[in-house]
C-alpha cells in the first residue's frame, strides 16, 4: 500500500509534539508488511531519517517553469531531493505564474517552522500538494494537523483517492475555548472533505464529533505511543536523590493549553510544607515572563529554575534527574511527555483533561484546577520512598507495552477499511 502523507515538521528538527509524534507514526506505520510511504515536508534540513520512507522537500518542487540545468540544481537543492525528481515534478507544475515566493528554480520558499505568515506558508504549502499528487502514485492520502488539511483536500481534488487526516490538536485545546474562527474554519474543512479522521485521544474524538458537527462513524481514536529509549538515552544515569533535595519537573511550551501556571500555584502549596525540593519549568511561550513574575510573587524563586527549551539528549537528562514530572495541561490531546518521563524511571502527575490519561493506569491523575490535589500528589511522591519505587517500577513496565508497531498496525487496518468504504467495496 502506498501512502502520501502530509506533515509540518520531523525528527531531528522538531518544535513540538507534532514532530514526535509524526515519526513514531511513521516507523510504526512502516514495520507493517507492503507499506510505502512519502512524506511531504515544507523545509527539511536533510538530516532527516529516511531509511524507512521517501521525504519530499516541499520548497525544492517548482511551480512555475524555470530553465536551469543539472549540475545547478544539483548544486542547488541536491541535498535535498534527487535532481532527477525535481525535473519529474517541473513536468507536473500547478500553474505559470510569478509569484513572490517563488525563488529561481521555480519553487516556493518556506521557513520550515511557524512564521508570522503561517497562514500564506499553509495555503502555498497546499499549492505544492497538487503538483506532488499530479506527480506520485499511491493509494491514500494522510494529513497531519490543521496545517496541512489544505494539501491534503487538493491532492484529494486532484488524484480522486481517500484522504485522512490526523487530529493531534485542536483550536478548542490550544485556545481554552477562544477559538480563532479562521483556524476553525480550515479545522472543520478538513474534517468535512476527510473519508476517516484519526483522534489521538476519545477526548478528542469527541470534540470532533460535538464541536466540528462530524459524523461519528468516521472519526476513531488513535492514541500515541513512545519508541523505546535509543542506548545513548537509556546510558544517562540517574542520580539518586534519598536523603537530598528532590527535584519536580515541567516540561513543555509555556502556554495557557499547557497550564504552567498551576504548576506555579501547586509548588507554592508545596514549599510552605517544606523546603527540600527544587521546581524546574523547561520550555519557552508566551507564558514566559509572567511565569517568572508568578514565581517571584509567590517568594519562591530561590527554589525555582528555568532552563529554556530543550531538545533532544538535554530532555532525557532533564527527566532523569526528576524524581516527579508533572503535566497540568487544561486540554491536552494526548500528551507523549508524560510516557517519556515513564521511560526514564520518572513517576508522572498528569491532568484528567489529558488524553494519554486513556492508556495510562500507573500515574496520579488530578483536575489541572485542583492545585491541592496536585501539591498533595508532588509531597508524598517525593517523601514516600514505597510510592516513589512502586510508580517508578510499574510505570516503565506499563510504557514499554505501549508501542508505535501496534498503532501503526491499526492505522494500517483502518487504512484498509476506509479505501474499501470509499470505493463501495
Amino acid at each position: 500500500m502506498k501512502v502520501l502523507m502530509f506533515g509540518w515538521e520531523f525528527p531531528p528538527h522538531i518544535l513540538g509534539g507534532l514532530g514526535t509524534a509524526s515519526y513514531g507514526l511513521t516507523k510504526g506505520l512502516a514495520a507493517q508488511n507492503d507499506m510505502d510511504i512519502t512524506f511531504c515536508l515544507p523545509a527539511p534540513w536533510g538530516d532527516e531519517d529516511k531509511s524507512f520512507m521517501n521525504i519530499i522537500p516541499m520548497n525544492c518542487v517548482p511551480i512555475v517553469w524555470r530553465n536551469a540545468d543539472y549540475d545547478y540544481v544539483n548544486g542547488r537543492i541536491g541535498k535535498l531531493i534527487d535532481p532527477n525528481l525535481y525535473y519529474s515534478l517541473r513536468d507536473h507544475i500547478y500553474a505559470d505564474f510569478n509569484y513572490r515566493y517563488v525563488n529561481d528554480l521555480g519553487c516556493i520558499e518556506f521557513s520550515g517552522r511557524y512564521p508570522e505568515n503561517l497562514h500564506e506558508e499553509i495555503n502555498n504549502y497546499s499549492i505544492v500538494a497538487g503538483v506532488v499528487a499530479r506527480q506520485q502514485e499511491f493509494d491514500i492520502i494522510h494529513a497531519h494537523d490543521w496545517l496541512t488539511y489544505p494539501a491534503g483536500i487538493h491532492a484529494k481534488q486532484v488524484s480522486g483517492k481517500p484522504l485522512v487526516i490526523h487530529v493531534h490538536a485542536t483550536d478548542f485545546d490550544r485556545s481554552r475555548g477562544n477559538v480563532n474562527p479562521t483556524v476553525y474554519g480550515i479545522e472543520k474543512n478538513g474534517m468535512d472533505h476527510a473519508d476517516c479522521i484519526m483522534c489521538v485521544s476519545e477526548l478528542t474524538r469527541q470534540t470532533v464529533i460535538n464541536q466540528y458537527h462530524q459524523d461519528p462513524n468516521k472519526c476513531f481514536a488513535m492514541h500515541n505511543a513512545v519508541y523505546p529509549l535509543a542506548q545513548e538515552y537509556q546510558d544517562i544515569p540517574r542520580p539518586d536523590h534519598t536523603g537530598k533535595e528532590k527535584v519536580v519537573t515541567f516540561l513543555g511550551r509555556l502556554t495557557m493549553q499547557k497550564g504552567p501556571e498551576y504548576f506555579v500555584e501547586a509548588a507554592s502549596l508545596v514549599l510552605h510544607r517544606t523546603h527540600n525540593i527544587r521546581f524546574c519549568m523547561a520550555g519557552n511561550g508566551d507564558m514566559m515572563q509572567q511565569m517568572i513574575w508568578l514565581v517571584a510573587e509567590r517568594g519562591i524563586a530561590d527554589r525555582f529554575h528555568f532552563p529554556g527549551f530543550m531538545r533532544g539528549k538535554q530532555v532525557y537528562e532533564c527527566l532523569k534527574d526528576s524524581d516527579v514530572y508533572v503535566m497540568p495541561s487544561v486540554s491536552e490531546p494526548f500528551g507523549i511527555s508524560p510516557l517519556e518521563a515513564m521511560q526514564c524511571g520518572t513517576p508522572s502527575i498528569i491532568s484528567k483533561q489529558s488524553g494519554c490519561g486513556e492508556i495510562l493506569t500507573n500515574c496520579i491523575k488530578v483536575d489541572y484546577w485542583d492545585i491541592h490535589s496536585m501539591a498533595d500528589a508532588i509531597y508524598s511522591i517525593c517523601n514516600n520512598e514505597s510510592l516513589f519505587r512502586y510508580l517508578q517500577e510499574e510505570g516503565k513496565k506499563e510504557v514499554d507495552q505501549i508501542t508505535w508497531e501496534k498503532v501503526g498496525m491499526r492505522i494500517r487496518h483502518l487504512y484498509e477499511k476506509t479505501i474499501q468504504k470509499y470505493y463501495g467495496q
